[in-house]
């Protein structure tokens, strides 16, 4: 039997609003994932630390304070410091398409927005994460 894929769901900075993130844990989590959820306020190095200790396959990233452009880069650069160079990060919040490419750039693989069906994010996440396996 395959190892179920592992899935951290965090909130970094000071956004509180965390409604959206535990929809996607849910989903996750119904699709088969084993999913650890950090909570709200996660520094990068906090939410690097718990990828770690949890030996995730994917991080995915919730915000919707519009800092998005310094703390998703900051938490791809913890990972890589860690090692953590395989793991997959996405996000989702309220994003500009035009911030999409530079976090692209930054390490994040996928950005969805509000109103993304979480069948499309979980069929994103078998696909990617098949690759890695």
């Amino acid at each position: 039997m395959d190892k179920p894929l592992r899935v951290l769901i965090a909130k970094p900075g000071l956004d509180g609003h965390d409604r959206g993130a535990k929809v996607i844990v849910r989903a996750l989590r119904d699709a088969g994932f084993e999913v650890i959820y950090t909570g709200i306020r996660q520094t990068p190095e906090m939410i690097a630390a718990a990828a770690m200790q949890e030996d995730v396959d994917a991080v995915g990233l919730s915000l919707l304070s519009g800092a998005h452009l310094t703390l998703f880069p900051a938490i791809c650069k913890e990972l890589k410091k860690k090692g953590l160079k395989d793991v997959l990060v996405f996000g989702g919040g309220i994003i500009p398409d035009e911030d999409i490419p530079v976090l692209k750039k930054a390490g994040v693989d996928g950005v969805f927005g509000p109103g993304t069906p979480l069948q499309t994010i979980v069929d994103y996440l078998k696909e990617k994460l098949a690759v890695v396996r």
